[in-house]
């Protein structure tokens, strides 16, 4: 009796000690922001407009978005730093097509986990599509946003909108921000710390660590509520995805903002869906729903930056309406609602007939593609 009290004392301790570690790399996640904004300034001045001259294009940034996810595998990670670059003078239109191409990059990691079902032919098949479904929701996003942004400024006016609601007489949310006060000590014990490095160099140095500080805080973030939630989560799975799409939608932005990551939450999926135990129609709200969950980083981020904030809320709210618009637009319209699913059921079946078709779709749409198109668009 005595041990398994202990035992259960033990577990509850173990507990308290994870959510406190979940708590102290949520608030270097938020310093962390703030380091690449200050960061940028301090290594830019006022020219950081011509040193990112190179992603006025807006598919070269959108490009640059994609690359740049697919290789960190966290479309969290990328608009953190996205959020903190445009605090610190990175052009707003300029940011835009960088998240769209963060929400296509980040698909990539579940693409990558469904080959572990390569061995068996219809499971393998299963677990592709319910993937890839993924991929082609947001690609057909930015097949529609993406003209509409580019002649209409459609995204950037209602986040600047949104932004203008947190922020009188452009003044910014420090004299409210108890987060960004909490942030002060550790961004400017940083600041300090490169000052002998100049201007440049120690900007540079700054970003980098910001870079880093972000990579680790959500890398280890996301082990640990993997630990904590990741039971509940399934239970809630279970329980929601099979009564409706708009009660899949809603469990996957509510799991996705508890684990801070449409990756892991998606990633989760995909073996439920390998083994049967949902169908594509399934899981596909789900997905959806994963979009606007992992939002609430950059929403996060965004409360904490060095610099001009209210350009901060504004890229980090057209994210969300980004994501939340793509759900009502393609979900909304009958004819749109399935196309993704049907595309990524004939990629499915192709792929385990052949498995270098898997091969090929992954290197092509993550890296190759848009490799050749950066090459293009530099070229002009």
């Amino acid at each position: 009796m005595s041990t398994t009290v202990s035992g259960t004392h033990s577990s509850e301790q173990g507990s308290v000690t994870q959510w406190a570690s979940v708590a102290i790399l949520v608030y270097f996640l938020i310093c962390a922001v703030s380091v690449i904004g200050s960061g940028f300034k301090l290594a830019t001045g006022d020219h950081a407009r011509e040193m990112f001259e190179f992603a006025t294009n807006p598919f070269a940034g959108l490009v640059v978005g994609t690359v740049a996810t697919a290789l960190i595998q966290s479309s969290s990670t990328v608009t953190s730093i996205i959020v903190g670059l445009v605090a610190g003078g990175l052009p707003v239109s300029v940011a835009v097509p960088m998240v769209m191409g963060a929400n296509i990059g980040t698909s990539i990691t579940n693409t990558i986990v469904s080959l572990g079902h390569v061995r068996a032919k219809d499971e393998f098949s299963r677990a592709f599509s319910a993937a890839t479904v993924h991929d082609f929701f947001n690609l057909f996003c930015v097949v529609i946003f993406l003209p509409l942004e580019m002649a209409f400024g459609l995204l950037e006016k209602c986040g600047s909108w949104l932004a203008s609601l947190f922020v009188v007489e452009n003044a910014s949310l420090n004299s409210l921000n108890l987060v960004k006060a909490a942030t002060v000590p550790v961004v400017h014990t940083l600041k300090h710390s490169v000052d002998s490095f100049g201007t440049a160099a120690g900007g540079s140095l700054l970003i980098l660590v910001g870079i880093v500080m972000i990579f680790l805080s959500i890398h280890y973030v996301g082990r640990l509520l993997k630990k904590l939630m990741v039971g509940r989560a399934k239970d809630i799975m279970h329980a929601a995805i099979g009564k409706g799409p708009v009660s899949g939608i809603c469990s996957g932005t509510v799991v996705t903002m508890l684990v801070q990551s449409s990756s892991t939450s998606t990633s989760l999926m995909v073996p439920l869906a390998g083994s049967g135990a949902f169908g594509l129609k399934e899981i596909y709200p789900f997905t959806l729903g994963a979009n606007i969950g992992t939002c609430i980083t950059a929403l996060l981020a965004a409360t904490a930056v060095t610099g001009n904030v209210s350009a901060a809320l504004q890229i980090a709210f057209i994210h969300l309406v980004y994501n939340v618009l793509g759900v009502l637009v393609i979900f909304g319209v009958p004819f749109l609602r399935y196309l993704p699913v049907k595309s990524a059921l004939w990629l499915g079946d192709m792929a385990s007939e052949n498995k270098l078709v898997a091969l090929g779709y992954i290197l092509g749409v993550f890296f190759v593609v848009p490799g050749l198109c950066l090459g293009v668009t530099s070229m002009f």
